[in-house]
């Protein structure tokens, strides 16, 4: 009998919403859970579903409780859990961030060296200072950590920030990037199972997926060769002969990043009829 595959899923949070959206559209078929359900499973693939915190899904696969699990890459790294990050998501992304007051004279993370520095992510910090070869004070804090340079506890912060909206709100200025962090699938370091390397197989392909477009244009075909150059492509495009002679249809798969400066640049060589499709799953 095959092991079913236990996956925890943050309960609630940024992370819940777009943690579900890719597991449905991997193809797995999760069953719907009611509003107070913390246990739900997939309709066509082994695999059970735990809703739990974020903070504590690294803790669970850890202990065994689950086989893997949807997490934040901070929490993972900021209690040094021993488990496997299996996949970059590319989704809830946010920053550890260096700031100071906004009439301090910091102008740089160097500029920390020597200051007394108020965190909820002691470890990350530290790790970070010691790295950097900066000497000084981490003060550990929960909660409002913005607050602290007012309150006198500390001159500088390392805070996570989203949009540095709350920096702003609260007279801060950021001096930088220490770490950034992501959702990420992690699993157990010792684990064998196949449902967990099919469904990190699955989610991969809706990620790489998201971020390309099918893009379909024809063009004269004196204006290939020049057109073959100018595609931001792995390989090598699909091209077709067209009832009208001298002209060919191009298929190809670009970075959806490059399609708004892609599109004028075909249309200057004299594409026409592009299109642009999404892509719903891609295999290696």
């Amino acid at each position: 009998m095959t092991r079913r595959l236990t996956l925890a899923l943050p309960s609630k949070g940024r992370l819940r919403e777009p943690s579900w959206n890719l597991l449905e559209a991997s193809g797995v078929d999760p069953q719907s859970p009611g509003e107070r359900v913390l246990q739900t499973f997939c309709r066509n693939a082994d695999i059970d579903l735990l809703f739990v915190r974020a903070d504590d899904v690294p803790e669970y696969v850890t202990d065994g409780i689950v086989d893997c699990g949807i997490t934040g890459l901070d929490l993972v790294r900021e209690r040094d859990f021993d488990v496997d990050v299996l996949l970059e998501l590319g989704f809830g992304h946010c920053s550890l961030h260096a700031a100071v007051p906004r009439e301090d004279g910091a102008t740089g993370l160097h500029d920390l060296n020597g200051r007394r520095i108020a965190t909820s992510h002691p470890h990350l910090a530290t790790t970070w200072l010691e790295q950097h070869h900066l000497n000084a004070e981490v003060v550990r804090v929960s909660g409002s950590v913005e607050i602290a340079p007012r309150l006198g506890l500390a001159d500088a912060i390392i805070d996570l920030v989203s949009t540095g909206s709350t920096l702003r709100t609260n007279g801060l200025t950021s001096l930088g990037v220490v770490f950034s962090s992501q959702a990420v699938l992690i699993g157990r370091h010792d684990a064998d199972h196949e449902a967990q390397d099919t469904l990190t197989t699955l989610l991969a392909s809706v990620i790489e997926a998201r971020a390309s477009r099918y893009l379909l244009f024809n063009i004269p075909a004196a204006q290939l060769g020049e057109v073959t150059e100018l595609l931001p492509t792995a390989g090598s495009p699909t091209v077709m002969d067209l009832a009208r002679s001298g002209l060919v249809a191009v298929h190809a798969l670009v970075p959806a990043s490059s399609v708004w400066s892609l599109l004028p640049q075909l249309k200057a060589r004299g594409a026409s009829s592009l299109l642009t499709l999404p892509v719903e799953r891609m295999m290696p």
